[in-house]
């Protein structure tokens, strides 16, 4: 790995004592130490941008996903699900302070952000949405209520982007198959949080039954009832696929890259479904949306 130019900056221009630990080691460290399948590090030194880190190869599980018969499809999501159970027993466990996943989350102001993300950049800079002073504050207050609840769901640790090109398959007898990468922005999140990256991702629709059959299971598996996670999943799903839409148009217009651009469709499917499925709270919004993107519709 070839780290960028200062990757220990401080935002703040200055620092006391040493300086901090690169958050990929830190969060590398902690998973490895609870037994969680992370690419081995050999060797690093910061100071000259470089880690050695063990080869995983190229082969995703999105690769390997979209070759599988359904029942092999099942099998393989399943053994990725039961890694997200994993990080969240760790985390309940093993609670770490030295590790730096567990001194962040996603508090209601980084929720209800990610929100207006998607106000500012697809909505309004994208879509050319010019709500009315009504209508602004009814997707405000509707924002704050899902930022609100997703906020006050038990945190566990989550990886944040448990997504379908973020988890690597290798042949090695003697470990896992899956090797599990991009973890250095973990932190605590809602149950839902991995689920919801991992199930509606950008980079694979599975079929609607399937998706009901995999979030019962993993309600199971974490104890927690049904139709209570069910509502979780729903909500965190809104909220990030709302986030990715307005993210995607971000990274195109601020960061010139325009990559992401092929996947708003995909996500503003899936905020179809989850306003379809949403709380009673949620249906102004879904109202506003219907109304004013044609998108929705597609």
């Amino acid at each position: 790995m070839e780290l960028p130019d200062d990757p220990l900056k401080s935002d703040e221009g200055t620092s006391q004592g040493p300086p901090p630990e690169l958050p990929f080691l830190n969060v590398q460290r902690y998973l490895a130490a609870g037994g969680l399948p992370v690419p081995r590090v050999y060797r690093h030194d910061v100071s000259l941008g470089l880690i050695a880190l063990e080869d995983l190869g190229d082969r995703t599980f999105e690769m390997a996903v979209k070759e599988d018969s359904a029942a092999a499809r099942q099998a393989r999501y399943r053994q990725a699900m039961a890694y997200i159970v994993a990080i969240q027993r760790l985390g309940r466990d093993r609670p770490d302070g030295q590790c730096v996943a567990f001194g962040r989350r996603f508090d209601r102001d980084l929720l209800r952000w990610e929100l207006d993300h998607f106000r500012e950049w697809y909505l309004e800079a994208d879509a050319g949405v010019s709500l009315s002073a009504t209508e602004s504050r009814t997707v405000g207050e509707v924002f704050d209520w899902i930022a609100t609840t997703l906020a006050g769901s038990p945190p566990v640790l989550v990886h944040r982007d448990f997504q379908s090109r973020n988890l690597m398959l290798v042949e090695d007898a003697d470990r896992p198959s899956i090797r599990i990468i991009d973890f250095q922005d973990a932190l605590l999140g809602s149950q839902a949080y991995d689920l919801v990256a991992l199930l509606r991702d950008s980079y694979v629709e599975l079929p609607p039954a399937e998706v009901d059959s995999h979030v019962a299971w993993f309600s199971e598996q974490i104890g927690r009832p049904g139709d209570e996670f069910r509502r979780l999943f729903v909500l965190q799903s809104l909220q990030r696929k709302l986030k990715d839409t307005g993210r995607f148009i971000y990274i195109d217009r601020v960061r010139k890259n325009p990559n992401f651009l092929r996947w708003v469709p995909t996500s503003l499917r899936y905020v179809a479904a989850a306003l379809k499925e949403a709380p009673p709270e949620v249906q102004p919004l879904r109202e506003i949306l219907e109304e004013r993107l044609p998108a929705l519709h597609r």
